[in-house]
């Protein structure tokens, strides 16, 4: 059972949060609790919002790599707490690896029936490979790993190294490069390719990710013996809509990617399956009654993908962080509001309290960036004026 102090040194200027390394943000401490492949039991469900209620502000934020994070914690001996609940209940097998487990994966592979390799076994094989691996705990918290069952979904989303099942291919920070791996070779190939890209970056403590070095890909090509194949486009897909699926699955939408505890303990109440939490901030709810979807719309979660909500995510804002020039939720809230509901394919649209844009999802998207004196509202045909419901309904509008 790993211990629950917080490790110190080991990934230099890397600041990004774990569940034992909190972030001090101006409300209190955040941890970040990885999920490989999203996959949450209902129990460890459960174990976190009784954590958010006792030790946080008593919600569980969604990010966008489908991890789960709590913030307004009052001190390091809540963090603690929180990190003895992690380890118990099995979502914290690695203290020196926790902030490099961040590994993507088609979140309805194995439970749609729809004729693709089910990938989840896989995401389980590279989780153990990268903590077993000394050598990887050197990682940054922002390299991501993603495994993708062919659809294209997760492919899309910019990983530093990304498996798809369908042909094989291990892309290198989103491009075929020709590099080909069976599945049994899956979790040695990636763990041969991130030692590589460790290699290279080797004295640059700036350098997170692969993108970050233009010779990175040419490297971890050479290291893995390649190129094996001729490179082609990946797939890209969507992500999985909001609403009820086939097989008894319901995608679910939590308001700017926050879940309270209440709504927590009705997703678990709903199925003795694990959860999924996806990348787009939604939550998959598998083997679902047929009552889940009044339920979950009592609770206060979005089951109907024409909401204005879908698609609609924020950084913390005021006051919980000290950059933010605004209270983004609340206004993105009272914006959402008085808008018309959004078109169809409508874009997805960020809120954020400074031009960081922490949180920003993969892809095209509409931006409502806070300047201190109102919001700058993009989408890509440029900027939007006149009032801000008006705006943002525009920008989110694709060209």
């Amino acid at each position: 059972m790993p211990a629950v102090s917080t490790p110190s040194g080991r990934c230099g200027a890397d600041r990004c949060p774990g569940a034992l390394r909190a972030h001090q943000a101006a409300d209190g401490l955040l941890v970040r609790v990885r999920l490989p492949g999203g996959r949450l039991s209902t129990s460890q469900l459960r174990r976190l919002a009784a954590a958010a209620r006792r030790d946080a502000d008593g919600t569980l934020e969604l990010t966008s790599r489908a991890n789960v994070q709590l913030r307004g914690i009052g001190d390091q001996e809540a963090v603690d707490r929180i990190a003895a609940v992690l380890v118990e209940s099995g979502l914290l097998p690695s203290a020196s690896h926790e902030t490099v487990r961040n590994i993507l994966a088609s979140p309805l592979s194995g439970l749609d029936h729809g004729g693709r390799p089910d990938v989840r076994p896989v995401v389980a094989r590279v989780d153990e490979a990268l903590c077993a691996c000394p050598e990887l705990a050197d990682l940054s918290g922002r390299f991501l790993v993603a495994v993708d069952d062919g659809r294209g979904d997760v492919a899309a989303l910019g990983a530093d190294l990304c498996w798809l099942a369908d042909t094989g291919a291990l892309l290198v920070a989103g491009r075929d490069v020709g590099l080909r791996a069976d599945t049994d070779q899956v979790a040695a190939t990636i763990v041969a390719a991130a030692r590589a890209f460790l290699r290279l970056r080797a004295g640059r403590r700036d350098v997170w990710r692969v993108a970050d070095l233009p010779e990175a890909s040419a490297a971890i090509v050479a290291a893995l013996g390649g190129p094996h194949a001729e490179p082609t486009d990946p797939p890209q897909s969507d992500p999985p809509p909001v609403g009820p699926h086939p097989a008894g699955i319901v995608v679910v939408a939590a308001p700017l990617g926050r879940l309270t505890a209440a709504q927590a303990d009705t997703l678990a109440a709903l199925t003795d399956e694990p959860v999924v939490v996806t990348p787009w901030r939604t939550v998959v709810v598998v083997a679902a009654p047929e009552t889940a979807v009044p339920a979950l719309t009592g609770a206060g979660l979005v089951v109907d993908a024409a909401s204005p909500w879908v698609g609609v995510t924020a950084c913390a804002g005021r006051p919980g962080c000290a950059s933010a020039l605004a209270d983004v939720r609340a206004d993105a809230t009272a914006a959402l509001t008085a808008a018309a509901p959004p078109a169809a394919a409508a874009l997805p649209l960020h809120w954020a309290g400074c031009d960081r844009c922490c949180g920003r999802p993969a892809g095209p998207a509409a931006l409502a960036v806070a300047t201190g004196a109102g919001y700058r509202v993009a989408g890509p045909g440029g900027d939007h004026h006149g009032p801000l419901a008006e705006r943002v309904a525009q920008a989110r509008r694709p060209r």
